[in-house]
This record gives structure tokens, C-alpha cells and sequence, in this order.
């Protein structure tokens, strides 16, 4: 077998939106280099001036250098049928792999990282940077940041990590079965290897411990592993997938759990990858409020957290389809609804469907008593239920409780517990806030699950 030894420098930290300015390949045959190809590298772009600090890599040495595809034939060539190597391989690789590829070729072969092996067969050192790393090792890099002094530095860590694996760590690497080497660089495998098959949700932390996204599943472990797959070279991926150093979890009994869990959990949270769910607010309410004349007013508003709304919804038009119900059926006054408003009498003053109040013919009183009623009924409207479902273990069912429209909360009991004790049952459950998203999602299982819906009357 045969190793790729890779170091590249770039213009920048992504592939997609970035070239390479320097390239060396060291090849290695287990026991020392072979052979080795180094070039400087036209990236077409401009050098940013940090990079220049950086590497030394100036604009003016790569002017008259090749462009990646004068050299692509070659590189690939060196590069198929062997391991390829490179101290976090998989920054390296992406970029090597996505110009190829606009170069015509399709990279196709196996990974080691240095990274990570260096933490399973050198543990214990406070940093694995190369060149902390090397210092610790006693490895010297001539030309730090270029990639022929790199590259030959991570040649010699390769060779001293195949003479100190005394338990097979690379052969277990490059196993075909292993998806290690997708891994992101920070992620120990022992912490995708503790991760269960079951419905959750799970949060990717950053080196402090903060939460940087959350996600659900029905799998957890499958969809934690979804998040390392394929080559994505764009710029958030590639700094999300560096900025993961451990995963937490929290199985829930089902996905449906899993979905509230999340939804939550951002909002209190709030990690800075996450955005879908971050967007999510409550558009319109139904308020209500009384008047300098004594009359209560009901209208569609704008939601807003410091105002009580009476129901919340995600669009004007189904607010004022509940609002005209509540006309109809209680005979209100649309003018005082806010339906109508250039108007001196509201259209039902002529048709006999408003009693007057829009022009003082019927008392505030009067009218007051139907708007009563009219909320009364909508919160008979408003379904009340819980959801039995399965729970987390054979032992326990869980248990979603809505109320008068509302989610409520959700948790676990007993599997032997009487769920028609509606009182104790209730006293069981974690209270959680509720939104229509969260709502929509429990209404529409509940429509689609009618045997596991117990339905709730006060």
C-alpha cells in the first residue's frame, strides 16, 4: 500500500470560492518517501495580503506559475489508488477533489487524517496543530506554511504513527465499513459510536461547550452521520464542520417529540448555525380590547409578544375567516371588528345582522354580552386532547396535552398508568411554550393518528 502525503496552500478557506497557490505531494510507501511533486500554482485570483503574511506566497511568485489545470493530469496520477494523507485531510482533500474536478477528473480514493490519528495514537498533548504537534514529536518543519515544508513534515507523522499503532488504528481508518476520515477533525469517533438508533434530538458544541446547532431525528445517530457526508467546499459547511468538538443528545419517545423538542430548544438556545426555525414567529393575532364608549373591540393585529392575543395564526386571511365566523354567529358589528371602517353604519346595520352599535343604537351592554359569548365559544372551538404514544422504553408511553387550542406540554408515564385519570396525567408533564408551528404539527398527527387522540372536556 502505498500514501499521498498532501499539503496545499489556498487563497482562502473554502474550495469553492477559492484557488491553491502551492501543491506537494509526498509520495510514501510505509516506510519512507518515494517519491515527490511541488510546484507553485496560478490560482487566477488575488492573494489577500493576510494569506501573503501568511505563507509568503505573494501574487508576483505565482504569476507566471501554472494554472491547476496545466498540472491536474499529473496530480491525479499521483494521487489515484493511493491513500490520500494530509494533517486534516479533509480541508485538503476538498480542494484538491473540487479542482480536479473542474479540471475534468474525479477523484475517487481513500483518506487518513493526521489529525485524528494523532489523538488516538499520541494521546494526550494539549494541541494537535502541526506545528505544535511536530514540536511535541520532535519533528522539524523547515518552512512552516509552505506546502513542500509541510507536507514533509506530515510525511515523517505518518511515518511515526504506522511504527506506534499497536492497535491497528489505520487499518481500522481505512477500513471500507469506517466513515472516521468523514468525521470532522475536532469529533471524536467514540462520540458518534455513543450516539443511539433512536428518535431525538442532538446538539453539535463547539470547543467551550457552546451549543452551535440542534437538529432532530428519528435516527439520531443515522442523521448525526448524514451532516459528514459528500464533499460540500462551501464556506458555512466547511466552518461548521471545524467548529464541532462533541455532540449531546436527548432521546424523545417519538418524532414527533423530537420536532417540539427542537423547535424549543432553538428558540431558547438560539445556536448561530441554525436559521430555519430562528425565523419562525406567530404573524397576526385575534386582540380584543374596550373602547372610550365602552364597547370591546375584536380585530386582527400584528402578533406582538407584549400583547395578549386571544389566538394567534400564520396568515391574515385565516384570522379574519375566524373573526367573520364570530360575527355570523354571535351577530357583532363588523365596523367594531375593524372588517369595515369608511363607513358611518356598518353594512349588517341595513340588513338586520348588527344590532346598531356602530352608531349608539345598541348599548355598550348589550353588545358586550354577544362578544362575551362569542369568546366563550371560540374557546369551545379550540380543540383539547392529549396524545398517547409510544415512549422512550417499554416501560413508559409518552404523553402531548392541547388545551382549549394551545399546546400545553408533553412527557412521560407509565406504561401501566390509567391515562383517563386526566388530572394526574397532566400533573406529569414538563409545561412547554406553544406556536402554531408547534400546534400545526401535533393537530395534523393527531388527524392522522385518531386512535392514539384521547379527547379532553372541562
Amino acid at each position: 500500500m502505498q500514501y499521498a502525503v498532501v499539503d496545499i496552500e489556498t487563497t482562502g478557506g473554502f474550495a469553492s470560492g477559492n484557488g491553491i497557490t502551492e501543491i506537494s505531494i509526498q509520495i510514501h510507501d510505509g516506510m519512507r518517501v518515494l517519491d515527490t511533486f511541488e510546484t507553485l500554482i496560478n490560482p487566477q485570483s488575488f492573494i489577500p495580503p493576510y494569506i501573503e503574511a501568511l505563507t509568503g506566497i505573494s501574487n508576483d511568485m505565482v504569476e507566471h506559475a501554472p494554472v491547476f489545470e496545466a498540472v491536474a493530469d499529473t496530480i491525479y496520477n499521483l494521487l489515484k489508488d493511493r491513500v490520500f494523507v494530509a494533517h486534516n485531510v479533509n480541508f485538503d482533500f476538498s480542494f484538491v477533489k473540487h479542482h480536479l474536478a473542474l479540471a475534468g477528473y474525479d477523484l475517487q480514493c481513500k483518506k487518513l487524517c493526521t489529525v485524528r490519528l494523532s489523538r488516538k495514537i499520541f494521546p494526550g498533548f494539549p494541541s494537535y496543530s502541526l506545528g505544535k504537534l511536530c514540536s511535541n514529536l520532535k519533528i522539524n518543519i523547515e518552512n512552516r506554511h509552505r506546502a513542500g515544508g509541510d507536507a514533509a513534515a506530515t510525511a515523517i507523522l505518518l511515518s511515526l504513527l504506522l511504527e506506534a499503532d499497536a492497535d491497528g488504528h489505520i487499518k481500522q481508518s481505512l477500513n471500507k465499513t469506517s466513515k472516521e476520515q468523514a468525521l470532522p477533525p475536532n469529533l471524536a469517533k467514540a462520540c458518534i459510536d455513543g450516539l443511539p438508533d433512536k428518535p431525538g434530538v442532538y446538539y453539535f458544541k463547539d470547543q467551550k461547550g457552546a451549543v452551535v446547532y440542534i437538529g432532530k431525528a428519528k435516527n439520531i445517530k443515522k442523521r448525526v452521520c448524514s451532516h459528514f457526508t459528500g464533499n460540500n467546499s462551501g464556506p458555512q459547511r466547511q466552518e461548521f464542520l471545524r467548529s464541532i468538538h462533541h455532540v449531546d443528545f436527548e432521546i424523545c419517545g417519538t418524532e414527533l417529540m423530537a420536532f417540539i423538542l427542537e423547535a424549543t430548544e432553538i428558540k431558547r438556545l438560539w445556536p448561530s448555525s441554525n436559521r430555519a426555525m430562528k425565523r419562525f414567529e406567530q404573524k397576526y393575532a385575534l386582540v380584543s380590547y374596550t373602547d372610550q364608549q365602552g364597547y370591546i373591540r375584536l380585530g386582527i393585529d400584528k402578533y406582538k409578544k407584549q400583547v395578549l392575543s386571544l389566538y394567534s395564526f400564520n396568515s391574515l386571511t385565516d384570522g379574519h375567516q375566524l373573526l367573520r365566523m364570530l360575527i355570523k354567529e354571535h351577530v357583532l358589528c363588523e365596523k367594531l371588528c375593524f372588517i369595515q371602517s369608511k363607513r358611518t353604519a356598518c353594512t349588517g346595520h341595513a340588513l338586520g345582522t348588527c344590532a346598531g352599535a356602530c352608531v349608539g343604537e345598541e348599548s355598550a351592554a348589550s353588545y358586550n354580552v354577544r362578544v362575551k359569548y362569542a369568546l366563550q365559544s371560540l374557546h369551545t372551538l379550540l380543540p383539547s386532547f392529549a396524545l398517547i404514544d409510544q415512549g422512550r422504553n417499554e416501560e413508559e408511553q409518552s404523553c402531548l396535552w392541547v388545551e382549549k387550542g394551545q399546546f400545553y406540554g408533553m412527557g412521560y408515564v407509565s406504561h401501566y398508568s390509567d391515562v383517563t385519570d386526566l388530572e394526574t396525567l397532566k400533573s406529569a408533564l414538563q409545561p412547554y411554550p406553544s406556536n402554531d408551528y408547534i400546534l400545526n404539527l401535533i393537530l395534523t398527527y393527531a388527524d392522522a393518528h385518531p386512535s392514539k387522540k384521547l379527547s379532553i372536556k372541562f
